[in-house]
């Protein structure tokens, strides 16, 4: 009896140790997916509207920590879990109108290519010089994410939250992969850094060829930066020109902002008139042209006789071209397009939005979206059709290139305005559908970005806020606020040169993705070879 209350004490005693001893090691397990989770929210938290660029830097050094040393699958998933803290927040502004279904299934869709990624910074984790592959990767995965599927959705790309950072002369070297490479070398770098000075602290034994790239991942892309700051510059180069940007607003944000079209027409006809108004009184400089947002005449001026009244009415009062935003129907197909209109002459020019959106501008797979929610379908009647040429207006002899919204989030069709002579760039745009999301601040960061990357003055008017006028070095010099009616007058430089990035297009781009494709290359080739010396 007395052996049998022994083990029974003992047991007893040894049950409360163990228990907390394996919920310990639960939690231990579960600290690198918190920590990936974690290290997303920390890039969001480094995007516009906040000024916090250089949170991206330490965002990707414990990405880098929690993936070293790990098999592909666990790289998948917590690249998953560090794709879905980044994007969550970043594009909740995707449901404000029509709720949380549409803005969880784009960010599930988006987190599985920076799943891949994490797969991938997993298997290289292993390699000499790995901050480099894992920055090269990184890249590679914008790169899909920017063209599948459905054209692909480039939002949340890196270099667009850096429009406020010492890295942004690298756009002008080689575009948002240059940009966003920099970044990601220089966080994965920062963590290399840190864990060989750990390292030598307990065991005072760093190999030196492990310290020099660890070191060059972090300086590299800042002297790089400072090396490409001549490429950046605001002087004009084919003189100046007096631009005016127009925010008419609009009756109340949302959805059913379209459904009172012949209100935002007047309203930007209103406010023109004032312009208008203000330049007669001397109170304004005046334009040499006026630049209208997107959708600030649904009513198709073609069609529509009396819409076409009222545009000439605001032309005619300001006394020069005006870009507008219309909604036109032209042989059976719709169209998002930018009109030129001449005071005297009415339209002479039109460009047609080449990158629409989907799920916004036409439906994919719409039988299939029928079938889950009929609502959604309701939302995009009619499929818009894509344009297929460059737009540069000749607006009083400055070549003015058109990049309608979305499409400011794409590369090429951003250069394409700039190669076929632009010597300027407007980005019209609607936001009014997304209320008083981050989305606006996100949009504008893109074309700051792009005013660096192209050497371009960038225009941004937008129906509901913000406006905006930015110079070629990315500042901005004036803005609206948010559901306001307000106009923008300011002479601001042209210029013909073209950047390196301009130069170079898609180059770049492609060569990280080499890059990455040899250093995954590699890694899985070592994998092999393990696994066969294993065997023998």
């Amino acid at each position: 009896m007395t052996v049998t209350a022994t083990s029974v004490d003992e047991s007893d005693r040894t049950r409360p140790e163990s228990v907390p001893a394996t919920r310990g090691a639960r939690l231990l397990r579960l600290v690198p997916a918190a920590a990936a989770a974690l290290s997303g929210v920390l890039l969001y938290v480094s995007f516009p509207p906040r000024t916090l660029w250089w949170l991206a830097l330490p965002a990707f050094a414990v990405f880098g920590w929690v993936l070293r040393g790990r098999d592909w699958k666990a790289g998948l998933g917590l690249g998953y879990l560090f794709g879905l803290g980044f994007l969550l927040p970043l594009l909740v502004w995707t449901g404000v109108e029509v709720g949380p279904g549409p803005w969880l299934a784009l960010v599930a869709i988006e987190a599985i290519f920076v799943a891949l990624v994490g797969a991938g910074v997993a298997a290289v984790s292993k390699l000499p010089g790995r901050p480099v592959w894992a920055a090269a990767l990184w890249i590679a995965g914008e790169a899909a994410r920017a063209r599948l599927p459905f054209h692909g959705f480039p939002w949340g790309k890196i270099a667009f939250g850096q429009a406020d950072g010492v890295f942004l002369p690298l756009a002008a070297a080689g575009g948002t992969p240059v940009l966003g490479f920099a970044v990601a070398l220089c966080g994965f770098g920062l963590y290399e850094v840190v864990r060989l000075a750990v390292q030598s602290r307990r065991t005072r034994a760093v190999q030196r060829s492990a310290a020099a790239v660890a070191l060059l991942s972090v300086a590299v892309p800042v002297v790089g930066a400072v090396a490409a700051r001549p490429l950046v510059s605001d002087k004009a180069e084919d003189g100046t020109v007096t631009v005016g940007v127009v925010q008419g607003n609009v009756p109340r944000a949302g959805l059913e902002f379209n459904a009172q079209r012949r209100a935002v027409l007047d309203y930007h006809v209103r406010e023109t008139e004032r312009l208008a108004a203000e330049v007669k009184a001397g109170k304004v400089a005046k334009p040499d042209f006026v630049l209208w947002p997107e959708n600030s005449s649904d009513i198709d001026p073609f069609a529509n006789a009396d819409a076409r009244t009222v545009i000439d009415r605001a032309a005619k009062a300001i006394g020069v071209p005006i870009s507008v935003g219309g909604v036109v129907e032209r042989d059976g197909k719709l169209l998002n397009e930018q009109i030129l209109w001449d005071p005297v002459k009415g339209p002479v020019d039109t460009y047609d939005k080449r990158q629409i959106q989907p799920f916004g501008e036409y439906l994919p797979l719409r039988s299939l979206i029928g079938a889950i929610n009929s609502d959604w379908t309701s939302m995009v009647r009619q499929d818009f059709s894509r344009g297929s040429e460059p737009g540069v207006f000749d607006m009083d002899g400055a070549k003015v290139g058109l990049v309608t919204c979305y499409e400011a989030a794409f590369d090429w069709a951003v250069r394409s305005e700039v190669t076929d002579g632009a010597q300027m760039i407007s980005v019209p745009s609607n936001n009014a559908t997304f209320d008083r999301s981050e989305m606006t601040y996100q949009q504008l960061a893109m074309s700051r970005v792009r005013a660096v990357e192209h050497s371009r003055t960038v225009t941004v008017p937008v129906t509901s806020g913000v406006s905006a006028i930015i110079m070629p070095d990315g500042r901005i010099t004036q803005k609206t606020g948010m559901f306001v009616a307000d106009s923008l007058v300011q002479k601001v430089p042209l210029r013909s040169s073209q950047t390196p990035a301009t130069q170079l297009g898609i180059l770049p781009e492609l060569a990280l993705v080499l890059v990455a494709a040899g250093g995954l290359g590699w890694a899985i080739g070592a994998g092999v070879r393990g696994r066969r010396a294993g065997d023998v």
